[in-house]
Formats: structure tokens, C-alpha cells, sequence
């Protein structure tokens, strides 16, 4: 790795970040002195242009959990993960663009909603939709938001060698700076700068790397030549290699396909923080154009950040070779890939990667850019789970009284301590599963009620509230009880029944048995579809006079 001059570095590093934190603090300024009633705090006034929601919506999305996390569990399951990248794109730009955008903010100007669930609860005329979807949203996002601190907090460990701890709660008041004061007008319009920067960036991640596997054409065709190396524990599970993926039916494919790429890459649909933002368009227009904006912002994310996670393994054993160890008191050669070069935590693959491959100015670079994908990420989240605090629970929920605004700094301010504390007592390479988790279980509490209400008049208020409670109560216990990777890391199931899940005692590979290696939003979400759509067709309708509000804009 190539260091230069040691005062040059210095002047470079200190003079980036210089820039950096002048330009956001100055976007988060001029956010909070456009941000004078509720109205803009929570939905910037109703008038973003479509690039910088676009930016916005998309830095938000991908985060350092996407890049750091993500990108660390590529270097074991290699390009399978890419079929993530086309969900994203499909499904989290396209479709959520096109299809439930545009319906989104023309129901909520016509009902008023300034928040994700204040428009369901107003679209079916329930203060317990609102304030229980406002719950789930204030006490659950902080772990999502937990895995892109720790993220966040593991790059700067790694490149400044700064104590983790320190690095985590130092992360969080930066944060929390701009997003109590400027609303949401500041935390859209840092986006939109920071995406910029992540954008830029990852082009030149993407292209170095090739370059140092020796062209696109070798770089693939060394990983695939490289199968002997891979991981036998990785094979054991159903997995063949970074190019061929997983046998089909085999654990490490039901955990892929089901977890990863179908939890996020649906669950993207019904993630508050980001349904928001088409509330604060003022066009749709403006709309349609954010749809190419965020397809290409999008590709060059998480395609980059999975393809180079899997060539890291071709970077590193072109580097280092073997390493002989001695193991069971034997010597052994041990291929120096990813893996084993991250001391076998995948969150610190990436930041690894960069630190050991590249020279300090594009540490440097990176550094910024892993800054502004997790500070998009964290403020549009500590947002969120402050207006739910605020708006939904205390204001509306409990019908509190008071400053509303004065009330969602304070949901502001307790999601970050929330958050913080996740980020304490999470455990290592948590990082890709708390975000899936977190996908899952919005995916399975608020995506039938949510896509049934903007598009289906029938659907009553009893079947919105059975689908919401039924969809969260399946999702939760079976991620304790069944779902091996959150079940295992809570403990709760080990401790009430002496087993890692309750499916774990049956025949290995029996169709019991694989349940545990199946995501609960394949389990939870059909079924609470179906029961949004059977109660409501036994239960009395919403007032048509209503419905006709509701639907006066489309």
C-alpha cells in the first residue's frame, strides 16, 4: 500500500474532511432556517425537486449496512447476492416508484398525513393503527439503525484506530446535530450532497479493483478458478462457490434467497423512512424523473459494494498467498482469502480491504464516503423514529398535548440513545442480519395494510388491524422461536426450552428442519395478506364518504 508523504497525507485527510463537514453543516443550516412550522420538519413542506428525493430516498436506503455489511457477507456468498442489486432496483426503485409513489403523496395530500403512519391510520380512520405502527417503528428501527452505527463505527476503528466504543457514541451526536434541529428539509438535503459523494466513490472502488484482479474478464474467471479455497463450513451448508452460489433447497440457500435477498429486497416496500419521502415531493413529475436518478444510484451501490465483496477473495490470495499455521498441532497452508484475512468477522472485510489495498487518499475518500451513506442513513432514521415518537404515539396515539415539533426533538433524541445501545450490545457481523431482520418485520406489519389501502377500497378497518398485529406477532415469534439466526443470537428459545429453535431437534434436512434456515417474512407475510383480505370481506365497510376523500386526488 502506497502511503506518500506522511505530512501530504496529513494535509489531504484533514483538508477532505474540512470540506465535508462544511458542506453539510452548511446544507443542515440552511435546512433548519427553512424549517419554520411541523409541516416542514416532517414533510419538507411538501416541495422537494425529484433529483434530491431521489438522492435522498436512495442514500437512505443504502447505507454502510448495505456497503460494509453486505458487501462483507459477498465475500462468502459471492454474485448470488446480486440478485439482491436487480430487487433493489426493481422492486425498491420502479415499482415503489411508479407503482405506490405517486399514490402515496396524492393520499396523503388529500388526508393530510405527515408521517408514514399517520397516513394509515388516517386512511382508515384508526388512532390504534397509527399509534401502534408508530410503536413498532420507535422500539424496532433502532436496531436497523444499530447494525449501520456499528457499521460506521467498525470503518473508523479499522482506518483511524479509534476504540470502537468511542468511534460508536462519537458517530451518533455528529448525527444528531443537524436531524433535531433542521427536520427532515436538513436530513434531504445533506442526502443529497452525501449521495453525491457515495456515488462518485464507489465508481472508483469498482474500477480499481478490477484493475488489480487484472480486467473484468480474469478478475471472474480467477474467482471461479479459486473454488478449491472455499470455505469447507460454507460448503457443508449447500454452498459450491463465489460464482456457481448454492445448491438449491440447501440451508445457505434458503438463507440467501429468503433472508437476504427476498426479506430486503421486498421489504424495501413498507420501510417507513423511505414511504415518507414521496409525501415530500411536490410533483409528480418531479417523481418520474427520480426513477432513473435512483435505478443508476442504486446499481452503482449495491452492485459495486457485492461484486467487489467477492473479488476481495481474488485481491487478498493475489496479495498474501498462503500463511502457514499451526492447527490441532499440525501445520497447515491457509489461503489468504477474505474471511480469514477479516480474523473471520465479515464486517471488517470491506473496511479491510480498503485499508490494506489502497493508498491513503482514497482511505480517505472512502472513509467520507461510508460517512455519508451511514449519516444518511442514521439521520433519515432517527428522524423517522422521532416523528413516530411525536407524531403518531404522543400527539395523536395518546393525545398529548404540547409542541408537537418540541416533542419529536425529544422521539429524536430517544431513538439515538436507542440506537447507541443497540450498537453496544449487538454482537459481531450482526450487521447484514439486523437490517434483513428489521426489512422482514416491517415487510410482514405494514406492507398488506399499506398496499391494500392505497389500492383496494374494500379493505375495512378490522381487516387492517388483524393483518398489521397478526403480520408483527408472526414475524416476532418466529424470528425468537424458529428463524435460527435471530434465534440463536437472542437466546430466548435456548433459554426457555433448551434448544437453539424449536425446529432444530427434527431429522436434519427434513422440511421441519430446513423452517429454521427460512426467513419469517415467507411465513408471516402471505399470511397476513390473507387475513386483511378474508377479514375484510367479513367485516363492515369504511364510509364511502371517506373513501371518495381518500381517493379525491387520483
Amino acid at each position: 500500500k502506497s502511503s506518500g508523504s506522511g505530512g501530504v497525507v496529513m494535509f489531504v485527510k484533514i483538508a477532505l474532511t474540512m470540506i465535508y463537514v462544511a458542506i453539510t453543516l452548511y446544507l443542515g443550516y440552511r435546512g433548519w432556517k427553512e424549517t419554520t412550522v411541523a409541516k416542514d420538519y416532517l414533510i419538507a413542506g411538501r416541495s422537494m425537486g425529484g433529483f434530491v428525493m431521489a438522492l435522498s430516498y436512495g442514500a437512505t436506503f443504502i447505507s454502510t449496512s448495505a456497503i460494509i455489511g453486505f458487501g462483507g457477507a459477498a465475500a462468502l456468498f459471492g454474485f448470488s447476492l446480486l440478485w439482491l442489486t436487480f430487487l433493489n432496483i426493481f422492486v425498491g426503485i420502479f415499482l415503489a416508484f411508479v407503482f405506490f409513489g405517486s399514490r402515496v403523496r396524492r393520499m396523503g395530500l388529500a388526508l393530510d398525513a405527515h408521517t408514514f403512519p399517520e397516513l394509515l391510520g388516517r386512511r382508515y380512520q384508526s388512532r390504534f393503527l397509527q399509534g401502534f405502527s408508530g410503536l413498532v417503528i420507535f422500539f424496532f428501527l433502532p436496531i436497523y439503525a444499530g447494525a449501520v452505527l456499528i457499521a460506521l463505527a467498525r470503518l473508523v476503528e479499522v482506518y483511524l484506530g479509534i476504540n470502537y466504543h468511542v468511534a460508536l457514541l462519537g458517530c451518533s451526536f455528529l448525527v444528531a446535530a443537524y436531524v433535531l434541529t433542521g427536520g427532515i428539509k436538513a436530513v434531504m438535503y445533506t442526502d443529497a450532497f452525501q449521495g453525491c459523494v457515495m456515488f462518485v466513490v464507489m465508481a472508483v472502488f469498482l474500477v480499481s479493483t478490477y484493475y488489480m484482479c487484472g480486467g473484468f474478464i480474469n478478475a471472474h474467471q480467477t474467482l471461479t478458478d479459486m473454488v478449491q479455497y472455499y470455505p469447507e463450513t460454507l460448503k457443508k451448508g449447500g454452498m459450491i462457490g463465489w460464482t456457481q452460489g448454492a445448491a438449491f433447497g440447501t440451508p445457505l440457500w434458503l438463507t440467501i434467497y429468503t433472508t437476504i435477498v427476498l426479506g430486503v429486497g421486498i421489504g424495501v416496500l413498507a420501510q417507513p423512512q423511505l414511504a415518507v419521502r414521496f409525501m415530500t415531493i411536490k410533483s409528480e413529475a418531479q417523481l418520474n424523473r427520480g426513477v432513473i436518478y435512483g435505478g443508476i444510484f442504486i446499481l452503482c451501490m449495491t452492485g459495486v459494494a457485492f461484486v467487489v465483496g467477492a473479488l476481495t477473495n481474488v485481491v487478498f490470495f493475489k496479495e498474501y498467498g498462503f500463511v502457514e499455521k499451526v492447527v490441532d498441532g499440525v501445520t497447515k497452508k491457509i489461503p489468504q482469502i477474505s474471511v480469514v484475512v477479516a480474523g473471520g468477522n465479515i464486517d471488517k472485510i470491506i473496511p479491510m480491504y480498503i485499508e490494506k489495498m489502497f493508498p491513503d487518499w482514497f482511505s480517505t475518500l472512502f472513509l467520507l464516503a461510508m460517512f455519508a451513506a451511514a449519516m444518511s442513513t442514521l439521520s433519515a432514521q432517527y428522524h423517522a423514529g422521532g416523528t413516530s415518537f411525536g407524531r403518531d404515539v404522543y400527539e395523536k396515539f395518546l393525545r398529548g398535548k404540547g409542541d408537537t415539533l418540541l416533542m419529536t426533538r425529544i422521539g429524536v433524541a430517544a431513538t439515538i440513545v436507542l440506537t447507541a445501545l443497540w450498537g453496544l450490545a449487538l454482537p459481531e457481523s450482526i450487521v447484514a442480519l439486523a437490517t434483513a431482520f428489521f426489512f422482514g418485520l416491517c415487510s410482514s406489519s405494514f406492507l398488506p395494510v399499506f398496499v391494500l389501502g392505497i389500492y383496494w377500497r374494500g379493505v375495512t378497518w378490522a381487516g387492517a388491524c388483524a393483518s398489521m398485529v397478526s403480520g408483527f406477532t408472526i414475524s416476532s415469534l418466529y424470528a425468537l422461536f424458529i428463524h435460527q439466526k435471530e434465534a440463536v443470537a437472542i437466546g430466548l428459545c435456548k433459554k426457555m426450552f433448551g434448544v437453539d429453535t424449536l425446529v432444530s431437534t427434527y431429522a436434519p434436512m427434513s422440511t421441519i428442519w430446513k423452517l429454521q434456515f427460512v426467513d419469517q417474512n415467507v411465513i408471516a407475510l402471505p399470511i397476513s395478506f390473507l387475513i386483511a383480505i378474508v377479514v375484510s370481506l367479513m367485516t363492515t365497510k369504511i364510509d364511502e364518504r371517506h373513501l371518495d376523500r381518500c381517493w379525491k386526488n387520483f
